[in-house]
């Protein structure tokens, strides 16, 4: 049976609507959750974003299913002995039901610290490094490390989870799809490309989980989803790495004034009518992925739980 998850997004929401919403999403039927690690959000009208790992303590006593963070860069912004530490707490309230996602970010939230951000390549690199030390430091071992860009001295985590945290690592392209191949226990995307598992599974991922989500606006007419995804959430469609040089709310603002709304209609299933998200998903049950998220634009979220629960999920599960 396929497995469908829930994807809160924190750059939309303040602390205590992303738990009602984790618990809607549980009782709706949803396996797992996706959660957003962001400093910023992407532009003003999202408005929000909260310290995710305030909110994955809270989720641990409000439900039961696994929680992803979706992702956390581990490479300027916090340093990895940090993020180890945080993740191992995570692992141990949610009782072996998290799983940290990795990937090598954006100059929205990283920079802030007032670091340069390096090019994509140094970025992987930088990435490989961290994932080597959290997974050190999550086996409870006191870790000395000096690398090429990181340094650990005489740390020791003494709050950990019974079994390792997983390790997934996000990738959008080629390069970064065969490394998560390589150093990661699952994969991470936001496409229904095939090519990208592909590359995953040459890379040493053969047999790993893979993980995909994508954005949604189920609302009353097609004209008015489209607006709102178009509205709230149109830097999900600039091109290239622009997603990952700009370095604040204003500047996505500015590029995205360049996105057509065509382009949300197009990509983003819309509107009252189930056929268009079931089509979505099954483009990515189709390129092969394991699981598949799923994330509400916009502040409807009940509506939309309910269409989830009465007319999307029994195209797959039967009702369940």
């Amino acid at each position: 049976m396929m497995v469908f998850g829930y994807h809160l997004a924190c750059e939309e929401y303040e602390p205590k609507e992303l738990v009602r919403q984790a618990v809607r999403a549980e009782a709706a039927g949803f396996d797992r959750l996706w959660i957003s690690d962001h400093f910023h959000p992407w532009n003003e009208q999202q408005g929000q974003s909260p310290f995710v790992w305030s909110v994955i303590g809270a989720l641990s006593q409000a439900i039961d299913i696994p929680v992803t963070t979706a992702v956390t860069c581990p490479i300027m912004r916090i340093h990895p002995v940090i993020l180890a530490h945080a993740a191992a707490t995570s692992s141990v309230l949610h009782e072996g039901r998290f799983v940290l996602g990795l990937g090598t970010g954006e100059a929205l939230n990283e920079h802030v610290t007032g670091c340069r951000w390096p090019p994509s390549a140094v970025r992987r690199e930088m990435l490989e490094e961290a994932v080597f030390v959290i997974r050190e430091l999550l086996t409870g071992r006191q870790i000395n490390f000096h690398g090429k860009h990181f340094t650990v001295e005489n740390a020791r985590i003494y709050t950990v989870p019974e079994e390792p945290t997983p390790l997934y690592i996000s990738g959008f392209g080629p390069h970064s799809a065969r490394l998560a191949g390589r150093i990661g226990d699952g994969f991470q995307c936001t496409t229904p490309e095939r090519e990208l598992l592909d590359e995953f599974r040459d890379g040493g991922g053969a047999g790993k989980p893979t993980q995909a989500g994508f954005k949604v606006c189920h609302a009353p007419t097609l004209d008015a989803g489209v607006e709102l995804a178009h509205r709230i959430w149109p830097n999900e469609h600039l091109p290239g790495e622009l997603a990952q040089v700009l370095p604040t709310p204003a500047h996505f603002e500015q590029a995205c004034t360049l996105v057509p709304r065509s382009t949300v209609a197009e990509s983003v299933p819309c509107g009252p009518d189930a056929k268009p998200f079931v089509d979505r998903i099954q483009d990515y049950i189709g390129a092969g992925f394991d699981e598949v998220y799923v994330q509400q634009v916009g502040p409807d979220q009940d509506a939309f739980f309910d269409f989830w629960e009465q007319q999307v999920a029994p195209a797959f599960t039967g009702g369940r």
